[in-house]
């Protein structure tokens, strides 16, 4: 053989050698952890609401990019927080009803502030009821509890229960002291090289949460409540500051969309399915729910996609 001819040849071959890495590595970046986020569907009996459900799983299962699996991000139905227990079932079992008949994709709940039961009944409140707060959500859904954690491939899932019954009366958007134990203790446990994805219903940072009334206070001030962003927010702040692996926090709860990036996360909050609660548009957010795509590399993308 000449040469000339050889070092075709072995460069050929050295080529050959070389595509299949890249070729892998490209395929690799090609495909990442792809999910659908459904939030704030708040499903009650009504033609609107149950084909506006029906038609966002549907179409959530055709995308032409396909997901993986499906998020309910809280509020799946209207309200348990104010009705009775017959109204409440039929609620659940509206929802389920619909979910065994739309969806076909492994789906992972998280408890909204409107999926609790009977923390606003004035009357005859049913404390003593096995199933009053969030035992009935967690027992509807089969969640394994209210707050959890699930993994896919190099991305770890921690799913929180944000919403806390105030005393004084309403709900607070924080972690109970049994939460954050076991919050602290997961989270040494996470491999460092495996990144970190938290799901909670209300959102840990928002810009939105300032811009839920569309007013400012009397003298001027933004406010920001403790029902619509996390009034923890500065305890988990110091905490997420010890593991640079977290990378990605989704929410719902105010059906309004922005995305914050702060300190090296990723802060998607991700609207609603039922936008106005199913009278069009929530200010200037129309219906829509959240395709997430988490990477390899721990970065990751939001798409929002009106039904």
């Amino acid at each position: 053989m000449k040469r000339s001819q050889f070092l075709k040849t072995s460069a050929a071959i050295a080529g050959s050698t070389l595509l299949p890495a890249f070729s892998f590595a490209e395929e690799s970046k090609k495909k990442p952890i792809r999910f659908a986020h459904l939030s704030d569907i708040h499903l009650k009996p009504g033609l609107i609401p149950e084909a506006g459900m029906a038609k966002a799983f549907q179409h959530a299962q055709q995308l032409k990019t396909k997901v993986d699996f499906i998020i309910n991000g809280g509020d799946a139905i209207m309200d348990a927080l104010d009705a009775d227990k017959q109204k409440t079932r039929e609620q659940f079992d509206l929802f389920n009803s619909l979910l065994k008949k739309e969806n076909s994709l492994p789906i992972y709940h998280c408890i909204g502030n409107h999926d609790v039961w009977g923390w606003f009944i004035k009357q005859d409140r049913p404390e003593q009821d096995k199933l009053y707060g969030k035992q009935w959500v967690v027992e509807n859904f089969n969640m394994p509890r209210r707050f959890y954690s699930f993994t896919k491939g190099k991305w770890h899932f921690i799913v929180l229960d944000s919403t806390q019954l105030n005393p004084a009366g309403g709900y607070i958007g924080k972690l109970d002291p049994e939460q954050l134990d076991w919050l602290q203790q997961e989270l040494k446990q996470v491999p460092a090289d495996q990144f970190i994805c938290f799901v909670s219903h209300i959102p840990i940072l928002s810009i939105c949460a300032g811009l839920f009334f569309d007013k400012t206070e009397p003298n001027g001030d933004l406010k920001i409540q403790r029902n619509l962003m996390h009034s923890d927010f500065l305890v988990l702040k110091k905490l997420f500051i010890q593991y640079p692996n977290i990378k990605v926090c989704i929410s719902g709860h105010i059906h309004l969309q922005d995305e914050v990036d702060y300190l090296g996360i990723k802060y998607y909050c991700n609207g609603a399915v039922s936008g106005n609660w199913w009278k069009g548009a929530f200010q200037e957010f129309a219906p829509a729910y959240a395709v997430i795509e988490l990477f390899d590399d721990g970065s990751s993308t939001r798409t929002m996609q009106p039904y």
